[in-house]
């Protein structure tokens, strides 16, 4: 099959592409922003959480799905029926009449947002040669970037002269400039033929994720740890997992493939990825509550030591083109986990007396590490394969990267909630009476007490400083395992990127096998 995709202008297309990167982008940092007010307006304070959860859930579980739409129906369909979806469920959530309707939509949201960032990345794959491609993750990458600058600010600006729906509303334009441009400008061939959808594989999937992330949720906050609801509902979760996987071994055109994770370079690269999600959901989650509420730095501060980090991933991903054509994809990969390990370190020392440059540095420093490292192993799994197949595997790597996200948010809330009950449990006889006994009030603490008194508000940050600690001391074990991971990237990964046929035409999968494997194409 000979799918080449042609476009009137690639700049426009380009620009169109950054667009609709910019709808996730900015969706993920803009409503951090206008949560107390949503709460104030819609209650439900407990669920506010879910509001991200739902959105990461949904978002991780269609990834994949949408990555092997895209490879049967071709990028453009997917990427405009998924924009559709984001929209539609955007300007539902500025309609929402309270906490569960919003918690709905934002799932609605994430399905559509699924579609999104996997496509993008997969059309610049198939827009750009190998030496191109670096510099066009770059670009991408920058969206990300200014979106963490200025969602947050013009959140504020909504809340404080419009309302909070209009964090919402805003992506409809955004979207619908996407569109026009996407239809007008991009065109596609495809060869299209019968197709089996693999709805069982589909159903499994999302079953399996939202039972495990319910289950790291709700543990210690809904029901306690030790308890059947939580013990059924995280076993349900690796049971219906392992029946996911048995299952996509037998169906016929498997929604996941089994061999996206069977063979040597793609499991690390996907395991890589799956570390980068986690470490930067930590960082987004708590790093502006760790120098607001132990710090005392203001939320604007705090978002620009955040920004940092997304200054340093474009640059990086930028230059990092220079450095896998010079020193190979493998080497570039770990010399980004070793700059991630060294920042995770930075973060480990911080404490109560640290400062905001210290911590804007090693914001800095993640953002160079993870540029460098996650744009050279996606680069090198869209090299190794054919056209008809880079969307899978695109589309697998960005599925661990959010489950790596959705995981994580849900881990790290695990241990700052932990650290956070033990201390407003068991408070010093002097600050009890000001202090809340429950968890869920704990949380209104880090949010802030009127009135509190000097001693009970030292006390409460040493206590959120403590909670938070665990947090940076996950970001850096899990940026260890990362380097350990990319570390098994075969030596031969070079090779393996040019060993794909130039005409793109999709070798057969023993030949495809072949190739990832290092013996070389068969066709």
């Amino acid at each position: 099959m000979d799918d080449v995709i042609q476009t009137k202008s690639r700049n426009l297309v380009v620009v169109a592409l950054m667009l609709a990167m910019a709808l996730t982008a900015m969706d993920a940092t803009i409503v951090a922003t206008a949560i107390p007010t949503i709460v104030r307006d819609l209650g439900g304070f407990a669920l506010f959480p879910w509001l991200f959860s739902i959105y990461l859930l949904t978002q991780a579980a269609l990834t994949p799905i949408y990555g092997k739409l895209a490879d049967l129906y071709g990028r453009k369909p997917v990427l405009i029926v998924g924009s559709i979806i984001f929209l539609i469920g955007s300007a539902l959530s500025g309609l929402s009449w309270n906490m569960v309707a919003l918690i709905a939509f934002r799932g609605l949201q994430g399905i559509g947002a699924g579609s999104i960032q996997p496509i993008v990345i997969t059309l610049a794959g198939d827009l750009f040669t190998i030496q191109e491609r670096a510099k066009m993750q770059g670009y991408l990458s920058s969206v990300w970037g200014l979106s963490a600058i200025v969602g947050p600010a013009l959140g504020g600006l909504f809340v404080q002269y419009a309302s909070w729906r209009w964090i919402f509303y805003i992506n409809i334009p955004i979207g619908a400039a996407a569109l026009i441009a996407l239809t007008i400008f991009l065109h596609e061939r495809v060869q299209h033929r019968r197709h089996h959808i693999d709805y069982l594989g589909s159903s499994l999937l999302i079953g399996s994720i939202g039972l495990m992330i319910t289950g790291l949720l709700e543990g210690g906050v809904g029901w306690v740890w030790v308890s059947a609801p939580s013990g059924l509902t995280i076993l349900g979760g690796l049971a219906l997992i392992i029946l996911f996987f048995v299952w996509e071994r037998l169906a016929p055109e498997p929604v996941l493939p089994t061999w996206v994770f069977g063979r040597r370079v793609l499991l690390a690269a996907n395991l890589g990825s799956l570390g980068v999600g986690v470490i930067t959901i930590g960082l987004s989650s708590y790093l502006p509550t760790y120098l607001q509420g132990v710090l005392g730095q203001t939320p604007l501060v705090a978002g620009f030591a955040l920004a940092a980090m997304s200054v340093g991933w474009p640059l990086a991903s930028a230059f990092s083109g220079k450095l896998y054509l010079k020193y190979g994809f493998r080497n570039t990969a770990l010399l980004g986990s070793l700059v991630t390990v060294a920042a995770g370190a930075g973060f480990m020392s911080l404490g109560s007396h640290s400062n905001v440059v210290q911590a804007a540095f090693f914001s800095f420093l993640v953002g160079v590490g993870l540029g460098i490292g996650s744009t050279s192993l996606i680069v090198l799994i869209q090299s190794i394969v054919a056209w008809n197949r880079r969307g899978v595997v695109t589309g697998a790597n960005m599925f661990t990267r959010q489950l790596g996200s959705t995981l994580g948010v849900a881990a790290y809330g695990t241990l700052v909630n932990a650290a956070l009950a033990h201390a407003f449990l068991h408070p010093p006889g002097s600050v009890a009476k000001h202090l809340p006994h429950n968890l869920n009030a704990a949380s209104l603490a880090i949010g802030g007490v009127p009135n509190l008194p000097r001693q009970a508000l030292r006390f409460v940050q040493h206590a959120l400083a403590h909670g938070i600690h665990r947090v940076f001391v996950g970001v850096f074990i899990v940026a260890g395992l990362t380097f350990v991971v990319e570390w098994l990237l075969p030596k031969s990964a070079e090779s393996l990127a040019t060993s794909v046929p130039a005409n793109g035409e999709s070798p057969d999968p023993d030949s495809d096998h072949s190739v990832l494997e290092g013996r070389g194409p068969q066709d």
